[in-house]
């Protein structure tokens, strides 16, 4: 009788064919990026906010947007500029000379879905704006607190490459995303199918042609859900083991902090549920371990001469600790 409960509570049955609709109308116009449009996805459900990071014309942009219009919720846009001041983001008051009082115009920030167009390009002045709404979904103006609407989901885009007129983003902020997903070169079959798509159909066209999939209220049941998978204790502690790692790991300058283990948790918790199940195994932790610590911990200098990646010492500690069975 107790199980029948459990699985009445969690049923998944809406969720999926959420996930399927929003994978089928990406796919339509994205080809190939099936990891960064399932991470995407993972991110919005999981309540986290995601930083894109690749050379430019990988799509970036388009699958953020894409994300946003298949959610029926505000989508604003701010493109980060090196003269772009934190009033630009959030907002700032305004005499009002009919009411002899200051009003607060709010700024870009105020929206369900946020695209932050290379976020590097800004100084850490403007950067910093977003450390409070990320973390706590408010800002403060003028003494004033205002909340955020739900959901709120910050996408960020990023140029690894070029780095003349870019600031590097402060770890405190590089924390606060769940996922940092490192979007790749198309294969020769997936850039031939590109062609063949922007040669035969209008992308335009195909961009008016996408509808919303999950209303608000569909989005927050979804996330309500996915916080009430099953997870054994055991994987846990498997979570606790790997960020705990990362501490002691020789290879690193920085480890991973608690909220690194609660994101991989809830990562998990998000890719489980795509993938139709109301609980949690360890390849679920295994597959979400890169793009949550990655971008939060820093290698030795040593290291980093040899040519290593946080990735790869990621991979190395999924590989030193035994697989809870």
């Amino acid at each position: 009788m107790e199980a029948e409960m459990f699985n009445k509570r969690t049923d998944l049955t809406q969720l999926n064919v959420a996930v399927e609709q929003i994978r089928e109308t990406l796919g339509k116009i994205i080809v190939g990026q099936k990891d960064t449009i399932d991470f995407l996805i993972a991110g919005l459900l999981a309540d986290g906010h995601i930083l894109l990071e690749g050379v430019p014309g990988v799509a970036k942009t388009l699958s953020a947007k894409l994300v946003a219009k298949s959610i029926d919720a505000s989508f604003s846009r701010i493109q980060f500029t090196p003269d772009l001041m934190p009033s630009d983001v959030l907002g700032t008051s305004v005499f009002d000379p009919r009411n002899s009082a200051f009003e607060y115009r709010k700024g870009p920030i105020f929206g369900h879905i946020i695209l932050v167009d290379e976020i590097n390009r800004a100084p850490a002045k403007t950067q910093s704006a977003l450390f409070e709404v990320m973390e706590e979904r408010q800002i403060t103006v003028d003494g004033h607190t205002y909340l955020m609407d739900e959901p709120f989901m910050v996408l960020a885009t990023q140029n690894p490459i070029e780095q003349e007129g870019t600031y590097r983003l402060p770890e405190a902020q590089l924390d606060r995303f769940l996922f940092k997903i490192e979007v790749k070169y198309p294969s020769l079959e997936e850039e031939t199918a590109i062609l063949l798509n922007q040669h035969q159909y209008r992308l335009d066209d195909a961009l008016k042609a996408v509808k919303p999939v999950l209303s608000i209220d569909q989005v927050k049941s979804c996330r309500a859900i996915i916080k009430g998978l099953h997870v054994e204790p055991k994987l846990i502690e498997y979570v606790a083991k790997i960020t705990h790692e990362t501490r002691s790991n020789k290879s690193l300058y920085l480890g991973a902090s608690p909220r690194a283990s609660l994101a991989m948790l809830n990562g998990a918790k998000a890719f489980a549920a795509m993938q139709g199940r109301d609980f949690v195994t360890p390849e679920d932790i295994i597959k979400v371990a890169a793009p949550v610590l990655a971008h939060r911990i820093m290698l030795t200098p040593d290291r980093e001469m040899e040519g290593l990646t946080t990735s790869d010492i990621v991979a190395q500690i999924i590989q030193k600790i035994e697989i809870p069975r």
